[in-house]
């Protein structure tokens, strides 16, 4: 076993990871890193199924399923860094050009969902195109059927700045020019893969984050079942933050507002690690103290993102945070 990562008489972790789109691929693609590192030997992602707009939307309205983008996207991340991954890797991601009917299809998600027809089931059908590629992971949807997202969003109506607006969407909820008081998930209690309780239930440590978090993140913590899970499994729970806020959704969110919408959403959920980057955080760094304090946590603050400036987090760095933090080491500059 290297010891890049993990300590050499340290035991490999079962990880879940939960959350979406971009977020959630930057995640896996670090974990992916552990697996092959030995430090992770069983990595599961679950996926947030409300996606209602591109590809994704398109294919969702046409034959009732659940939207498989961000399912695409956590698949694609697993893939291997050899010939065989890079390549499946590049075709799950391929989007169509051209002035036809299928442009901006892409073959992952026509891939995905064509063994859906043809298998009948979400969860055997991902497992199988996992097989394909080499997936060093399991992907699960959040749950078994397809949901919207609806938010109570204040400041839409210019001579009512107070006054609360319900958007349906999460196309809509994303792209919001009002600030987001409370998400909801329609249906409220969906149906939940007996194998993503299992997953969870047995795991080590789950990671919520990073990505958008009305729309990726804080759905996962709305399913009462899958909530269910987090709060009662003995893993802990690390929760990743953004680099940046994002337009539409956390527009004027500084690190310790991130937090304190995610436990107003989940109050009965134990965090144990916050981990945020150490630029990211500089200028806010006492006030995030302090919040994670109050959530009974440890901050952890590293070196994570990218380094050609742009607002995403380096695979390589955030593997090494991981495995710091589920070996027990030490984890750059930690606080509280």
């Amino acid at each position: 076993m290297s010891s890049d990562f993990l300590a050499a008489d340290q035991r490999a972790q079962a990880v879940v990871a939960l959350g979406g789109g971009h977020g959630l691929h930057a995640s896996l693609s670090a974990l992916r890193h552990l697996v092959d590192d030995l430090t992770v030997d069983e990595l599961t992602a679950v996926v947030t199924v409300a996606d209602n707009g591109g590809s994704s939307g398109r294919l969702r309205g046409e034959f009732g399923v659940l939207p498989p983008g961000d399912l695409r996207m956590a698949l694609a991340a697993l893939c291997g860094d050899d010939e065989w991954g890079d390549t499946w890797a590049r075709v799950l991601q391929h989007r169509f050009a051209g002035d036809g009917e299928m442009r901006g299809h892409v073959v992952g998600n026509l891939l995905i969902v064509g063994l859906w027809e043809l298998l009948g089931d979400h969860v055997d059908a991902l497992d199988w195109v996992g097989r394909l590629l080499g997936a060093k992971g399991r992907v699960l949807p959040m749950a078994m059927t397809p949901m919207d997202i609806t938010a109570e969003v204040r400041g839409l109506v210019p001579d009512q700045p107070d006054l609360l607006t319900s958007v349906r969407g999460q196309v809509e909820v994303a792209t919001t020019d009002g600030v987001i008081t409370e998400i909801a998930l329609d249906p409220a209690d969906p149906e939940v893969s007996p194998a993503v309780v299992s997953a969870i239930a047995e795991a080590d440590w789950t990671i919520l984050g990073p990505g958008s978090w009305f729309t990726s993140v804080l759905p996962h913590l709305l399913v009462p079942r899958l909530r269910e899970a987090l709060v009662a499994t003995e893993a802990r729970l690390v929760v990743v933050l953004n680099l940046e806020e994002q337009a539409g959704e956390t527009g004027g969110f500084g690190p310790a507002d991130h937090l304190a919408v995610l436990a107003e959403h989940a109050p009965d959920l134990a965090i144990d690690v916050v981990l945020a980057d150490r630029t990211s955080v500089a200028d806010d760094l006492a006030e995030l103290q302090e919040c994670v304090l109050a959530l009974g946590a440890r901050l952890v603050v590293d070196d994570l993102a990218a380094d050609d400036g742009s607002p995403r987090h380096d695979p390589l760095k955030l593997a090494a945070a991981y495995g710091r933090i589920f070996g027990g080491g030490p984890a750059g500059a930690a606080g509280c």
